[in-house]
């Protein structure tokens, strides 16, 4: 008999040699059905994997992010599978599972999307088929060529694999290279769609071959593939892109790709969120730096960024030396601290910086405002003692909440230990991360670990914020650092008058300015609350006769720092107030004869409501404060 113990450290006896199938089977039939791998020790295995010595193991299903991947890699499977049949001439490539999905690169494969329903179809007869993935170990890379001798692209990456195993996996009639592992039977992959087809390089290289790539998407049942659906047109309705062009806020261009070019209203947004932050950090006693986006490559090798981001940044050379633009505000912002000599009194310092930073990102994943090359972190450095850290990492938490709060996020933390690539004191590292973890314990709100993903001078939290239909985006950080002012030498006084190091925070409430901006207007759908939005109020004119009145209420109101315009073409109401509400404008006041008459206005909103008529006074008041409150 052998042990097995469960993750919630529970113990049960089995037999040596049973299965995570039959493990699964003896909680129940219905974990038994949905059970699509088993992790033994760590390590994810196929559900028939048997097991012959005491184990902890963990039953794997679609509701795991593991089991959510070894679903959609055994659909790419399932996909190429198809592809090989109906055209026999095709070639298949490599087939990852991606975020939302999956895709299949293929060589010599001419299709539209027009031949999606019937490849749809031979996936359908593949999945009824009900095949067993069967792992196959060769004993020598020779073994596996001889596999795919007809294949060139497989027998390269036979060539370049590491490790003693190399792995297939067969089902059918069709075998593909894979370490695996796999879901029982394609009988389990009930729901799927193929969702569209584009161009790509093998290994991603444009000096190498473009092959045809086929992107796709599946679910364990149709319920959860409609609702991802209806998610997907939701979202195209919500697509920042789309909306920040109809609305004239920001453009982007081939002169500049990736970098996006803001309008008025993009720029009035977007100092507005830069407004707003700024005046909860002078409340949270910060005070807000400046630093040039160029520095000198010496800066850069000592802050490590050169050995570790250097193929993310951008160089120039300024008198025959060596430069970049920044990718980070860090350096520029610890110079600024060590221009002057602190005691432990002055300690912490809060130091802000809405800094423009540069990386250079791939051409194939920028997106909208999402994914730039250009764009503004709201950013901060805290310097303070190791007894202040957690203070100042729970201010900070309480920071975020009052932001996200403002918006309506909900949002979830997540922490994120030291990288295979970290740098500096394994035991400053386990102080750091044990620091963040007792503060995220006594804030009592649940949080996940991300293993191995923190970044490389120190662990971090991540914010992940929901928007209105329940997508995540991830925005604030904050990261602990004891490596900087190491590698940088800085020191403060302390009580004992001797030089001691201070420790570093690095946060982002935003993330970046863009990015946030993008999310905001994806969240709203366009429709912004009054003190973010650039078009706050339409003053529509029955006639020209009543254009005078209608100008003096424009000044009354920029005054006071209202965003008001005046549509004065020979249009009909009814045909202003569309447009008024397509352009997304809090307030419509529609002004005639009566309205003259009795120094009033006739309010409606954009989602149609007639409040109807409001003396000139009283409406701009009530949006003044509506305004000022950020209502």
């Amino acid at each position: 008999m052998i042990e097995i113990k469960f993750p919630d450290g529970s113990i049960k006896k089995f037999e040596s040699g049973v299965t995570g199938y039959d493990v699964a089977l003896s909680i129940s039939e219905g974990l038994a059905r949905m059970a699509l791998a088993v992790e033994i020790d760590g390590k994810l295995k196929d559900l028939h994997t048997t097991i012959t010595s005491d184990a902890n193991i963990r039953i794997i299903t679609f509701r795991d992010p593991e089991g959510v991947e070894i679903f959609r890699h055994s659909s790419a499977h399932i996909l190429a599978q198809a592809v090989e049949k109906l055209y026999p001439g095709s070639k298949a490539t490599i087939g990852p599972a991606i975020e939302n999905g999956f895709y299949y690169d293929f060589d010599n494969l001419n299709i539209s999307i027009d031949d999606f329903p019937k490849i749809e179809e031979e996936m359908k007869k593949i999945v009824k088929e009900d095949l067993k993935p069967q792992r196959i170990e060769f004993s020598s890379k020779a073994e596996a060529k001889k596999a795919f001798k007809d294949n060139s692209y497989k027998l390269e990456l036979v060539d370049s694999a590491d490790g003693d195993v190399i792995s297939a996996y067969k089902q059918g009639e069709f075998i593909d290279l894979c370490r695996g592992p796999h879901v029982p039977s394609t009988k389990v992959i009930k729901s799927f769609k193929l969702m569209k087809l584009a161009g790509a390089y093998w290994r991603g290289d444009s000096k190498n071959k473009q092959l045809t790539r086929i992107y796709g998407t599946s679910f364990p049942d149709s319920k959860l593939l409609n609702d991802y659906l209806k998610l997907l047109e939701e979202a195209e309705k919500r697509d920042h892109r789309k909306i920040g062009k109809e609305l004239g806020w920001f453009s982007f261009h081939q002169e500049a790709p990736g970098m996006p070019f803001f309008h008025d209203g993009g720029t009035f947004i977007w100092n507005e969120l830069v407004k707003y932050i700024s005046e909860i950090m002078m409340k949270r006693d910060y005070e807000i730096n400046k630093t040039p986006i160029i520095l000198n490559k010496s800066l850069w090798l000592q802050s490590g960024h050169w050995d570790h981001y250097a193929n993310n940044m951008y160089f120039t050379k300024i008198d025959e030396q060596d430069y970049a633009v920044k990718p980070m505000n860090c350096p520029g912002n610890i110079l600024v601290f060590k221009n002057n000599m602190y005691s432990y009194r002055d300690l912490p310092l809060r130091a802000g910086e809405f800094g423009l930073v540069h990386r250079h990102e791939l051409s194939g994943v920028l997106s909208g405002l999402f994914r730039v090359r250009c764009f503004t972190q709201d950013d901060a450095h805290v310097f303070c003692t190791r007894e202040q850290i957690k203070d100042e990492v729970v201010d900070l938490l309480d920071f975020v909440n009052e932001v996200y709060s403002k918006f309506g996020f909900e949002y979830f933390m997540e922490l994120s230990t030291r990288p295979e690539k970290a740098m500096g004191d394994s035991k400053l590292w386990d102080l750091a991360e044990n620091t963040l973890k007792e503060v995220l314990e006594d804030s009592g709100k649940g949080y996940k670990i991300n293993e191995g993903d923190g970044a490389f001078y120190g662990p971090k939290i991540d914010f992940h914020l929901k928007d209105a239909i329940g997508r995540e985006w991830q925005c604030a950080t904050i990261q602990l650092d004891f490596q900087m002012p190491e590698k940088f030498d800085l020191t403060y006084e302390g009580a004992d008058g001797q030089k001691h190091r201070p420790v570093m925070l690095h946060r982002t409430i935003l993330g970046s300015v863009e990015r946030f901006l993008g999310v905001l207007i994806e969240h709203f759908t366009g429709k912004l609350p009054v003190w973010l939005n650039p078009n706050q109020v339409s003053i529509l004119p029955i006639a020209d006769r009543h254009i005078h009145y209608s100008n003096q209420l424009k000044k009354e109101l920029k005054e006071l720092g209202v965003r008001a315009t005046i549509d004065s073409r020979s249009e009909t109401i009814n045909k202003k107030v569309r447009d008024a509400q397509l352009n997304q404008f809090n307030y419509i006041l529609v002004v005639g004869d009566k309205e003259i008459e009795n120094e009033s206005v006739t309010v409606r909103t954009r989602n149609n409501e007639i409040l109807g008529s409001k003396n000139k006074n009283d409406f701009i008041s009530e949006v003044v404060k509506e305004i000022k409150e950020r209502k």
